[in-house]
């Protein structure tokens, strides 16, 4: 069996033997690398597994509630599954919560009143919560709530500037944030341990702060969350890792009682909080998900691990290096033309297995100030834990890649899209 010749599967997908050959020998090179991601998925396996037990799960806990959802038995398990999975006291996990940047303007809005400063330490957050902030003018955003914004920018290599965060603690800071994961920037990835670092750092500063990470992206890649080291609130959405690609729509706030307790009166309102909000039958795809999220998470790492690797042969900068240590799934490559991120995205939509045969083209998306091009032909729309890559159409044209609920597929997009660039004569193969 292990001589099986993939070539004509792959020449259905109009990929050339000479690129196949080109990728399958980068993909030889990398199998220690993956041994190593394929503990760190065992670990964290483990880990879900005993948190489902010690929730004691049942099929009872899979019935959909609707109307109100009080006594949503499924709901207060999962996120009972959830607080033991990040080490938290509480979690707030529900389908009402529509995407990543609902969970942190939640998180946000619930735990800052007219006065306090949002301070983010990692500079610049990412462009759709600039909007939640106020840094581009939105309505009902956090500055005409009266809530002001300042940031600290990171260090030219990418570690927390401590002599700056330091000088921009005040009394009206009242939340740190932290993104992890760098977004449309070209910095690197903050790792949870580096997170911990400056978690403690701030606390001895001002102990009441509450830090707030942004963990999308970051979740089951380490052994470690950034939780793990006293996250006041981790945020994340379901339609990235922790959903393992099953769960349809969904966020979660995991943290501290007090954090959570407003984040769920401020999800739905004073007086009700997290006793309302059905789960509409959800339940069971939301607690899977999170089963398969090692896994799939994994799947995704090795395909970023081989996107890199493949880019950085044929001379495209990339973030971070084939060899560099991994704190989220995205994988950076910068093509310095738009041309070359439009193929690129391009080669990733007519790998997917849904919508193959859309070709996509850049547009004004809803809260970016660029166009962007997006490829995402994925079951759940916008999934980005599925194969996808997208991109905003100004300098240095750099394509963010992420995703693959199997790293077959993962692998088949990849190679596809540079069979993409080879054929547009972007790239050469010698």
């Amino acid at each position: 069996m292990s001589n099986i010749d993939l070539t004509e599967q792959y020449k259905n997908f109009g990929i050339s033997k000479k690129v196949l050959t080109f990728c399958n020998k980068i993909l030889e090179e990398l199998q220690d690398r993956f041994k190593d991601y394929d503990e760190i998925k065992e670990y964290n396996q483990l880990k879900v597994i005993n948190a489902m037990q010690e929730a004691r799960l049942s099929e009872a806990h899979f019935a959909p509630t609707t109307g109100y959802g009080y006594n949503d038995i499924g709901r207060e398990a999962l996120e009972k599954i959830y607080a033991n999975v990040f080490n938290t006291e509480d979690a707030l996990v529900r389908p009402q919560i529509t995407c990543g940047t609902h969970a942190l303007g939640i998180a946000l809005a619930a735990n800052l009143r007219p006065g306090d400063e949002l301070l983010s330490i990692s500079g610049k957050p990412y462009d759709t919560l600039e909007e939640v902030i106020g840094i581009r003018p939105a309505q009902g955003s956090l500055k005409e709530y009266g809530v002001s914004y300042s940031q600290v920018e990171l260090k030219e290599n990418g570690d927390f500037d401590k002599d700056a965060i330091k000088n921009a603690i005040n009394d009206k800071t009242r939340v740190i944030a932290i993104q992890r994961s760098k977004g449309y920037m070209e910095r690197k990835t903050l790792s949870p341990y580096d997170i911990g670092d400056i978690i403690h750092f701030v606390k001895d500063i001002k102990p009441e702060v509450i830090v707030m990470v942004d963990n999308c992206y970051g979740e089951f890649v380490n052994l470690k969350e950034p939780s793990d080291f006293g996250a006041d609130m981790t945020v994340g959405s379901l339609i990235k890792n922790p959903g393992g690609g099953l769960a349809p729509v969904g966020g979660y706030i995991a943290g501290t009682k007090e954090c959570v307790e407003r984040c769920s009166y401020r999800l739905t309102t004073p007086g009700l909080g997290r006793e309302v909000g059905p789960t509409l039958g959800v339940t069971k795809d939301m607690i899977m998900g999170l089963f398969m999220a090692p896994s799939v998470v994994n799947s995704a790492l090795k395909g970023a691990v081989f996107a890199a690797a493949i880019y950085e042969k044929l001379g495209f900068k990339v973030v971070p290096a084939a060899s560099e240590e991994r704190f989220d799934i995205i994988q950076a490559i910068q093509f310095g033309n738009p041309e070359g991120l439009i193929s690129f995205c391009q080669g990733i939509q007519a790998g997917a297995p849904v919508d193959s045969f859309v070709v996509p083209e850049p547009w004004a998306m809803p809260g970016y100030d660029s166009d962007v091009i997006m490829a995402a032909g994925t079951f759940v729309s916008g999934a980005s834990i599925e194969l996808s890559a997208d991109g905003p159409l100004r300098e240095p044209y750099t394509a963010y890649f992420q995703g693959g609920l199997t790293f077959e597929h993962a692998k088949l997009g990849i190679i596809m899209s540079l069979q993409k660039l080879v054929s547009k004569k972007i790239v050469t193969i010698d």
